[in-house]
């Protein structure tokens, strides 16, 4: 099932399959920067196998979401993030009656975030999962360090000059908005002033799942840390899933294709994220 979403001039992609087992949850999955919903076919596979829903969201200006972005384009996270919110609008009789969890990867994770923090101390969802999304403070990459801070500039200056980042190599294409609200947390380790969350990230008090992942280029686990620890008010279970575990080599984007490790360890913390009258 597909569902088309019209957001001002933009028009959000959301693939959706419904749930089969009438117990089992629902999953809203925001993607990484540039990557486009398809390519968590086998996220979607494995979790589906086991009865769940899920809709797949494809982020502004990705895969079938558009129109791909332009010196025209005027949106920033604080869109991204309102689109989360219109996406779980557009599901919620699909949802009714069952636990629903948003899943973040990178990006669609900042996204997720950004929303909870922005609805506080309203409660949209029952839990948040994190896979690879940090704060990518540069300070944080180790001996890349210097090499990230200089990476992040660039990309603010290109996308600045052009009036939008063409996709050189990172991110595919983007929005000057996106692009300037990512470099402001690569430089400062937060989320940039004109969100509104700064003081509002503890606010959100469902239960939160960070997975980091081994050979992590984009979001070593420093980063996630970074981020949660900021989730004051939230019950988070911190867990790293290595090459080992998974049985395949992984990644910031790699593990998406081998996600059993993954999914097993969100199926072990469900029953965590149970309300207590459930649990």
């Amino acid at each position: 099932m597909q569902l088309f979403l019209d957001r001002g001039a933009d028009r959000l992609s959301v693939g959706v399959t419904p749930a089969a087992d009438p117990d089992a949850p629902f999953f809203v999955v925001f993607p990484a920067m540039g990557v486009p919903a398809r390519y968590y076919s086998q996220l979607v596979t494995r979790l589906t196998a086991d009865g769940c829903g899920v809709a797949v969201a494809d982020l502004r200006g990705t895969g079938e979401s558009g129109p791909k972005a332009t010196r025209a384009a005027r949106y920033a996270m604080t869109d991204l993030a309102d689109d989360v919110g219109a996406v779980l609008a557009a599901t919620a009789e699909l949802r009714a009656g069952r636990r629903t969890f948003l899943l973040g990867h990178s990006l669609g994770g900042h996204a997720s975030v950004i929303h909870l923090a922005r609805s506080a101390p309203e409660n949209p969802v029952d839990g948040l999962i994190l896979i690879a999304s940090g704060l990518p403070l540069w300070r944080l990459f180790g001996a890349r360090s210097l090499g990230v801070l200089t990476f992040a500039e660039g990309i603010r200056a290109v996308s600045a000059l052009l009036g939008h980042w063409p996709g050189w190599g990172f991110g595919g294409r983007q929005s000057r908005g996106v692009i300037q609200d990512w470099a402001h947390t690569a430089r400062r380790g937060e989320f940039a002033p004109r969100l509104g969350v700064a003081d509002r990230l503890g606010d959100i008090t469902v239960p939160v799942l960070a997975i980091s992942v081994d050979t992590d280029q984009y979001t070593p686990p420093p980063t996630i840390d970074l981020l949660v620890g900021k989730l004051t008010g939230a019950k988070v279970t911190r867990v790293h899933v290595t090459e080992d575990e998974a049985g395949a080599p992984l990644d910031h984007f790699r593990w998406a294709r081998t996600p059993g490790a993954i999914v097993d360890r969100v199926t072990a913390w469900l029953p965590v994220a149970a309300p207590a009258d459930l649990s």
